[in-house]
Order: structure tokens, then C-alpha cells, then sequence
């Protein structure tokens, strides 16, 4: 997910995560998972403002140091 520099501030990344939660809630799923980097200091404030908890790193980021996932429950 990525919004534009000039577009930011204006509450568009959380719409478009809630709309995405509401799509994997429409196909039954109980639970969205992301990852994204350490580094990446504004999307990790975003997703915790949103509800995410960091959680254990899953697949292909498994024992990757700069890798941070995230869960929430829907």
C-alpha cells in the first residue's frame, strides 16, 4: 500500500485498509496480516493506529531482521 507524498495527511491509507479489512471480512477470512519494514516508521504508527499488534514473522520473513508483521483480528 502507498500513498503519494502529496496526498498525505488526508486519512487515505487508513480508508483504504479499512475497505481491504472489509473485503477479507466479505470472503470469510478472520484475520489480516502484514509486513512491512522497521524503517518504515509511519506505516508502522499507521497500522497500530488501526488496530495491528506486531506479531511473529511468518513465511518467506521468517529470520528476516528488517522485517516487522503485523496481525489484527477482524
Amino acid at each position: 500500500m502507498y500513498v503519494l507524498p502529496e496526498f498525505r495527511g488526508r486519512k487515505i491509507a487508513p480508508e483504504i485498509l479499512s475497505e481491504l479489512e472489509k473485503w477479507a471480512t466479505e470472503l470469510g477470512f478472520s484475520a489480516c496480516i502484514l509486513e512491512t519494514g522497521y524503517k518504515q516508521e509511519a506505516a508502522i504508527r499507521l497500522y497500530h493506529n488501526c488496530g495491528y499488534a506486531t506479531t511473529e514473522n511468518y513465511g518467506q520473513y521468517v529470520g528476516i531482521e528488517n522485517s516487522i508483521c503485523m496481525k489484527k483480528i477482524l
